[in-house]
């Protein structure tokens, strides 16, 4: 994984499996956090000792933590030094995934049971000093880099896309008033694998964004896509830390396709709320939270003085067209993150000139 697989982190760990291997009934594998990670490990012995206790070898990219690849047995136990357990993240439903170091992971794969990796301090110390990783932390290979074109050479370049890779979908036009359903209400601590599906069956998609939004909410409610479809606009309500987790940008690119145009919750998890920015979403946060018990799915909320709330950074009101309900958001952007919305999203701000 890119997190807790640095080359101190598989110092480390083979330190730990140094002349040892890998328990019976246990599978174990190491994912480099980069290439050049892998080189130094290769360089400083670290790479062979693992091969040679039984550790997998795997791809510097993407993988076990996604989904992509490892994924536990039905019901399975996995350790792992990645940042995400949410549910069915591994790839398996039901497994049950620990978050642990990288020095805990080793020595649970030696022993084959979750051990404390404090009994084998010693070991480390003495280990480590096999794996002489100082004399190659500054090595660097960079030969995979493409240095850039000139403009005139770069004008003729032709993109070459397959049948699965589709253009990135323009964010559309914010309008001043939005007269929306709620199409959606979720509970708290939403994550980003929520609102959009990890693992090897979506993953493929992620060039494809408008077969890839037909996993969206799947996990929420299956028939947001179809709905989405036919409402052809709407808002979606959420709880306290909405779109916790992976920076993913798709969780926010998706629903934007499907028309998604504003997300009205308790508490934004901070990236995620950048994320709907960048695609045009206005994210915005109930200045009175009891709000959030009085609306339904299915309510039509109208949004008025949008763009003016924007400009003059004051709240912004929304009002329910069955019974007149109104109600304040708080307006908390600042000027950058607010001009980005008003031009339609990051990638129109950029071409703007980002002014």
């Amino acid at each position: 994984s890119c997190t807790n697989s640095s080359l101190s982190d598989l110092a480390a760990v083979a330190a730990i499996v140094s002349g040892k291997h890998v328990a019976e009934g246990v599978e174990a594998a190491v994912s480099p956090g980069s290439r050049q990670t892998l080189m130094q490990a290769e360089k400083s012995g670290i790479l062979g000792e693992l091969i040679r206790a039984g550790f997998r070898i795997l791809e510097s990219a993407c993988g076990p933590c996604i989904g992509m690849g490892f994924a536990p047995n039905s019901g399975g136990i996995s350790v792992r030094t990645f940042n995400r357990n949410f549910k069915g993240r591994s790839g398996t439903p039901d497994a049950e995934v620990y978050l642990v170091s990288p020095e805990t992971a080793a020595l649970t794969a030696i022993t084959g049971v979750l051990s404390d990796p404090r009994t084998v301090a010693h070991d480390i110390e003495k280990n480590t000093k096999n794996f002489p990783v100082e004399k190659w932390n500054s090595l660097r290979e960079d030969n995979m880099l493409i240095p850039p074109l000139d403009p005139a050479a770069a004008a003729q370049v032709a993109i070459i896309r397959g049948p699965n890779i589709k253009p990135c979908p323009n964010t559309p036009e914010l309008l001043d008033s939005l007269t929306l359903p709620v199409l959606l209400k979720t509970g708290d601590n939403v994550s980003t694998d929520d609102i959009m599906p990890a693992g090897a069956k979506v993953l493929p998609l992620r060039s494809n964004i408008p077969e890839i939004s037909k996993y969206t909410f799947e996990r929420l409610d299956t028939e947001f896509y179809a709905r989405a479809l036919k409402a052809k606009g709407c808002i979606v309500i959420g709880g306290e830390n909405y779109g916790q987790g992976s920076s993913r940008e798709h969780a926010a690119l998706a629903p934007m396709y499907l028309g998604v145009r504003a997300v009205i919750v308790k508490s934004f998890a901070r990236i995620h709320k950048a994320n709907l920015v960048n695609y045009g979403i206005v994210p915005l946060v109930f200045e009175d939270p009891a709000v959030y018990e009085k609306l339904s799915l299915n309510d039509s909320l109208e949004l008025t003085g949008i763009r003016t709330s924007l400009e003059n950074a004051t709240p912004f009101t929304i009002t329910r067209l069955s019974d007149g309900f109104s109600f304040t958001a708080k307006n908390d952007l600042d000027e950058r993150t607010r001009k980005i919305l008003l031009i339609g999203g990051l990638a129109a701000w950029t071409k703007s000139g980002g002014q």
